[in-house]
């Protein structure tokens, strides 16, 4: 422990002592008193100022020495003196007479506010500032300070800790009471358990007296990771009271912070008189706290007790010859509790100084050096020859050249050369027995910064190296940033290295975060400079492009930006989103990309590609689209046919699919189903559509068609939707045979079996007369045949007919005849062969035996071939004679003959000739007769079928032959096949080849006969050879044109002339069925440049080609010559031009004036036009007046206005109506009328438009539904007119 005071150098060097003399006349040892003052200024570390006056002590009147002990203040002392531990109470001293000292050994953290309890010494009446140094880790030190040199010097903060993060609390316990101090130290950057040390003071190490009074405990939190250090005082008791310290230590760092314990106890009173050697004195009585500090003399009054035989110590001598630094020591081995009341009792008592016999003048109290300088410490002995030896910290020192050793005289000096922190120790010099000590305390000099930190710009993933230099080599620096400390661990990004001076700190990947304000600390200075990181300009290489995906397509997303190794992040409509299985994000250089393996509906949206760090951002629609669906698999209905009763309500409901959300329609035939229907309508909501049908009538089976249209394509489905019902009734049966008490009845089936097939039939017959019919059957009957019997004959009966299905009975059919059951004759007798001639065989016979009730009405006569089964009725009509003849037969044919004999009961058993009759031949010659149609020329279209019968007469059967070109025909390009009347000639695919004369020749013996068939097959032509732009004025561009080489074996009827915007090089039709090579289109719209195609013309149809200009021609304003075109521009005008190089100039003729006034007039009127559908349609007529008139429009007698599929246009008089894609809808009567004041004229055309639309199409342009089906009406009464 240092002295409690020390020599302060004066100006001229010499030392002046800051204590009483020698104790020869000199005054009495100042009191000592104890103080609370609240905490100073924070001074520099391990330093504190002494504050005296200026004046000498007077010996008569010594004025007390004072410690004062700086606590924390409270809000309970703001001007109030407490009781302090032990009794003791604070003394107010005036300001005049005070000397204080304050500041730990151990600066506190920052973060900690506890002061700390420090010593002063106060001297009487001295105003010459006496510093009073000590040891920088004492806690009870009486000297400690710093010269009053140093109290002008600007004063550090003290280091920020760098490993506690909670710091033990300075608290007040109750004598008795428990109390806990926590520390704890954060190991996230730690690679092992920090050391930590318990101090109580300054030497006494707390680790060795642990036992019941005192605990310290270690946990470790792995969450957290943080060490927690805990010391534990169990029943505290007044002698704990002191100032504590905690040290951390790890590797190359070092933290420690002190704090106070305060213990409490009931306040003594101070009248009673206490004997201070049983006071003061540890109990050794035998009581029950032997052994133990005894704190109860001060509390109350004690009895005398006997005093032992054994020799008392004096205290107070011992206390009169120790050095201050010892009190504590003395205290506590002879049992004195109190120090501050002994301290106090000793005010009074005057000090004695031995004189010391060795040295006549002792070292100082304590020295101070500045690191690397020199100190020397001198004494002066009383006698020279006595031996000096030289200690420090109680180790000998040996002579060397750090430690030099001089003798001048009486004088022995040791010089101390280039001072370091290990020479801060205790020193002492003995001569023989006496011993005189002294302290060094070595002052490091600040380090400087001798070169700072120079700013940085720079960009991301480039190195950043920060540079300063200090004064001194190897120095402790701290790097900062943004005023915190920077890691420097082993996983950390920032790199530090030392180069003597030199201090580096690297970043060798920067990053954004980088950006700020870095410093380096030294403890002579601080320099800082902004390091400013900026992101790499971002450039797209190529941006996200929207994309329309069908579902269940993949769908890759690709962009490419520089730098590339900036990571980003993908958004779909906000949401960020995550890879995963389905889901694949890739980064690979400048190359981002987004791949869905299988597309959903959900993956629909906008997708943004968002660069890390950037502002600007990628962004991209995605479409998904589903082609449209029927799911008729759902219904469980074999072949999609539902059945349902007539009469019962019918709800179809169908699911659908599409995205997006498709239109549907409902179709039956050509008819659509509306949602507004009343008894039948269709339905489409969510995912479904529904088919209503209120009350099924049998019209509403059939064929049901569903059409399903969204952008992704089209679906079609079919529904069969059958109605069943009882049958219709059969029509009214048929009786082809009566017999005499029976019949033969035949019937057709119903028309319509009611949609169930017809199980079976009820047959009910009645006599005419009758009104009662009388069913014959009573289990159905399958057949479609049916013999009543149990007739009577001769009277008259009616049948008819029932049909049965699964559903009911139908209604009855209408009765059949009336038949009268009658017996058929018996056959003819004696056929007999007349006549035969060339082609004719005449018979006759008898009439028939039997001829019965029925009577006879005729004779039927049939023949066959010799050999064949079929017979052929001869008579279509009966004969009533009993002969008749054959003719048209064969010669050279035999044949058989029969004749039955026929009444209203039917023909009777037929009579045959025994014997075939032979036919004589007759020679015929050949007859062709050509029909009237290939007389002239037979035309055909390629790919069409060629079927020609030509007839012939000539008998025996002629020999036919066909030659084409002279040339006999190949069998395998034309079939001929010949009969006995005819021969068809017959090709089932028309080509241009087949065309020619063909001659057909009939030959019968020495008989020829020919004709010639001229046979034309043809096709469509090809286009024009050539096309030429001739001139362009104004709006109009004149074209001349070749004829085409081949004309498809048909002459040319007409050309068609269309017209192509160049920017969009969509055709339209200017013209049709033209019939000459040159033309001039109108109408052309100025600053466009037109392109034109012309296709041929045929009895066929357009040529499938057409040949286009090779040129443009460039429609320029009047009075604009722009250079560097493809073809010159020209420029119809009604006067002569000049052609300057700055425009044109007109040269007026001079006319008389004239009245050129005139009501309208048509010289061009309108034209009946034919229009396709589909394409632009433009109405053309030239009117001329003066003044210009007003034209008007009309469709039907109604003006046209404001209607976007109209475009009218008048220019010099031609005006121009053009209709934009008609439709069927738009046929009809147009009319242009023109007036002014004069007149008015109008001019009329019929526009018809072929082609037509199917309904979809009219739907797509939007058409009004009640329109359509008015349309739809109105073409098929056209094809029933047709």
């Amino acid at each position: 422990m240092p002295e409690p005071t020390k020599k302060d150098e004066t100006p001229n060097g010499q030392p002046e002592e800051s204590v009483a003399p020698d104790s020869n006349g000199a005054p009495q040892l100042p009191e000592i008193s104890l103080e609370v003052s609240p905490p100073p200024e924070p001074v520099a570390e391990g330093k504190e100022p002494i504050e005296t006056d200026g004046k000498n002590p007077e010996p008569p009147e010594p004025e007390p020495l004072q410690a004062v002990v700086a606590q924390e203040p409270s809000p309970a002392e703001n001007g109030s003196n407490q009781p302090q531990p032990g009794g003791v109470k604070e003394q107010a001293e005036s300001a005049d007479s005070t000397v204080k000292e304050e500041g730990p050994c151990s600066p506190p953290p920052p973060e900690d506010a506890n002061s700390i309890k420090k010593l002063s010494v106060e001297l009487p009446n001295d105003s010459v500032p006496v510093p009073a140094m000590g040891r920088k880790d004492s806690v009870w030190s009486l000297g400690e300070g710093q010269g009053p040199e140093e109290l002008d010097k600007p004063i550090d903060n003290p280091p920020l800790s760098t490993l506690l993060i909670e710091s033990p609390q300075s608290a007040t316990v109750f004598v008795g009471g428990d109390i806990t101090f926590v520390a704890k130290v954060e190991a996230k950057d730690l690679l092992r358990k920090p050391t930590i040390k318990w101090f109580k003071g300054k030497w006494m190490d707390l680790a060795s007296k642990t036992g019941k009074h005192l605990q310290l405990k270690e946990t470790f939190d792995r969450l957290t990771k943080v060490h927690t250090f805990e010391m534990h005082i169990i029943k505290a008791k007044e002698n704990y009271a002191g100032n504590y310290r905690c040290e951390v230590t790890y590797k190359d760092k070092f933290d420690s912070c002190s704090f106070d314990l305060e213990v409490k106890e009931a306040e003594q009173s101070s009248g009673q008189s206490i004997d201070i050697r049983s006071a003061f004195k540890r109990s050794s009585e035998g009581q029950e706290d032997a052994g133990e500090l005894d704190f109860s003399g001060l509390l109350k009054h004690r009895e005398p007790k006997q005093q032992d035989d054994t020799p008392e110590v004096d205290v107070w001598e011992i206390l009169k010859n120790a050095r201050p630094d010892q009190y504590e020591k003395i205290a506590f081995m002879y049992g004195i509790t109190d120090l501050r009341g002994l301290l106090k009792r000793m005010k009074k008592i005057p000090k004695e100084e031995k004189k010391s016999e060795a040295f006549a003048k002792k070292l100082d109290p304590a020295y101070q050096v500045d690191k690397g300088g020199k100190i020397r410490l001198v004494v002066d002995l009383a006698d020279p020859t006595v031996e000096l030896k030289w200690y420090k910290n109680g180790q000998e020192i040996r002579p060397s050249p750090k430690y030099i050793f001089e003798h001048k005289g009486t004088q022995r000096i040791m010089v101390i050369n280039n001072c370091t922190t290990n020479d801060d120790a205790a020193y002492s010099v003995a001569a023989g027995d006496e011993k005189c000590t002294t302290e060094l305390f070595v002052k490091e000099l600040p380090v400087k910064v001798v070169k700072g930190i120079e700013p940085v710009k720079t960009t991301v993933n480039e190195r950043i190296e920060l540079e300063c230099e200090v004064s001194e080599e190897g120095a402790q620096v701290k790097w900062m940033k943004n005023g915190v400390e920077v890691p420097t661990g082993v996983r950390s990004r920032y790199r530090v290295k030392c180069e003597g001076t030199k201090h580096f700190l690297v970043i060798d990947d920067a990053s954004r975060e980088d950006t700020g304000t870095y410093s380096i600390m030294a403890t002579g200075g601080t320099s800082e400079a902004h390091v400013q990181v900026d992101l790499k300009p971002l450039k797209i290489y190529q941006d996200l492009q929207d994309m329309t995906v069908k579902l269940g397509q993949p769908i890759k997303l690709h962009c490419e930006i520089y730098p590339g190794n900036v990571p980003g992040r993908w958004y779909r409509n906000g949401q960020l989103i995550q890879p995963n299985d389905r889901i694949n994000i890739i980064h690979r250089n400048k190359v981002h990309r987004l791949e869905i393996e299988t597309s959903s509906l959900h993956d629909a949206g906008d997708y943004t590609f968002v660069p890390e760090g950037y502002s600007q951002s990628l962004s991209a629609k995605i479409h998904i689209i589903d082609p449209p669906r029927v799911h008729l698999e759902s219904l469980n209905f074999p072949d999609n046919t539902v059945t349902i009763v007539a009469g019962n309500k019918l709800r179809l409901e169908i699911p659908i699919s599409g995205e997006p959300a498709p239109r549907v329609v409902w179709m039956k035939g050509e008819r659509v189903i509306l949602e507004s229907g009343h008894r039948v309508r269709a339905e489409t909501y969510g995912d479904q559509t529904s088919l209503t049908i209120e009350v099924t009538e049998r019209e509403d089976s059939g064929n049901y068609k569903i059409v399903l249209q969204n952008e992704a394509g089209e679906a079609t489905a079919s529904v069969r939707i059958k109605v069943v019902d009882i049958p219709d009734p059969p029509e009214a049966p048929l009786v082809p045979v009566v017999g005499g008490d029976w019949c033969s009845m035949t019937w057709e089936p119903p028309k319509y079996d009611g949609g169930s097939p017809i199980l079976g039939y009820f047959i009910e017959r009645k006599k005419k007369q009758s009104s009662r019919w009388m069913r014959l059957n009573f289990d159905l009957i399958k057949e479609l045949s049916f013999e009543p019997k149990k007739m009577i004959e001769g009277v008259p009966y009616e049948v008819r007919i029932f049909a049965v299905n699964a559903i009911g009975v139908s209604k009855p059919s209408e009765p059949s005849k009336a038949f009268t059951p009658l017996a058929v004759t018996s056959e003819p007798t004696m056929l007999v062969v007349d006549d035969v001639t060339d082609t004719t065989v005449t018979v006759k016979w008898r009439p028939p035996e039997t001829i019965g009730a029925a009577g006879l009405d005729g004779y039927l006569v049939e023949y066959c071939i010799e050999g064949a089964d079929d017979w052929v009725v001869s008579n279509k009509e009966l004969t009533e004679k009993t002969k008749y003849t054959i003719t048209g037969l064969t010669p050279g044919c035999k044949i058989l003959v029969r004749v039955k004999a026929i009444n209203a009961a039917g023909a009777s058993a037929p009579r045959t000739l025994q014997h075939s009759v032979l036919v004589k031949e007759v020679i015929e010659p050949p007859k062709i007769r050509v029909p009237r149609h290939l007389k002239q020329t037979y035309t055909r279209k390629v790919g069409e079928a060629v079927n020609l019968v030509v007839p012939f007469l000539g008998k025996p059967r002629p020999k036919v032959t066909w030659l084409k070109e002279g040339k006999p025909i190949e069998p395998t390009h034309v079939s001929i096949r010949n009969t006995d009347c005819d021969s068809i000639i017959f090709i089932r695919k028309a080509e241009r080849s087949h065309s020619g004369k063909y001659e057909m020749t009939v030959q019968v013996e020495n008989h020829v006969d020919t004709a010639i068939l001229d046979i034309q097959i043809v096709d469509l032509p090809g286009p024009p050879v050539s096309v030429t732009i001739e001139d362009v004025w104004g709006g109009n561009v004149a074209l001349v044109w070749t004829p085409p080489k081949d004309n498809g074996n048909a002459p040319i009827t007409g050309y068609t002339i269309q017209k192509a915007d160049k920017k969009t090089m969509e055709w339209y039709t200017c013209i049709e069925h033209y019939h000459r090579t040159c033309i001039t289109i109108t109408e052309l719209v100025v600053g466009n440049e037109y392109f034109f195609r012309i296709f041929s013309e045929n009895m066929c149809g357009l040529s499938e080609t057409a040949t286009q200009t090779k040129k443009s021609a460039l429609i320029v304003k009047e009075g604009n010559f722009p250079h560097d075109t493809a073809q010159r521009q020209y420029h119809a005008q009604p006067h002569s031009f000049t052609l300057t190089p700055t425009g044109m100039q007109v040269k007026t003729p001079e006319y008389s004036d004239h009245d050129f006034k005139e009501a309208p007039k048509f010289t061009q009127p309108l034209i009946n036009t034919f229009a396709i559908a589909g394409y632009n349609a433009t109405l053309n007529c030239s009117v001329r007046a003066n003044p210009r008139p007003k034209v008007i429009w009309m469709k039907n007698k109604i003006a046209i206005i404001d209607d976007p599929r109209y475009r009218m246009f008048s220019n010099q008089g031609v005006c121009t109506l053009e209709i934009r894609k008609p439709s069927p809808y738009d046929g009809g009567m147009y009319t242009c009328k023109a007036i002014n004041d004069l007149g008015e004229a109008q001019v009329d055309c019929k526009l018809e438009v072929k082609g037509g639309f199917t309904f979809f199409e009219l739907m797509q342009r939007g058409v009004p539904l009640h329109l359509i089906d008015k349309y739809m009406n109105e073409a098929k009464i056209v094809e029933q007119e047709k």
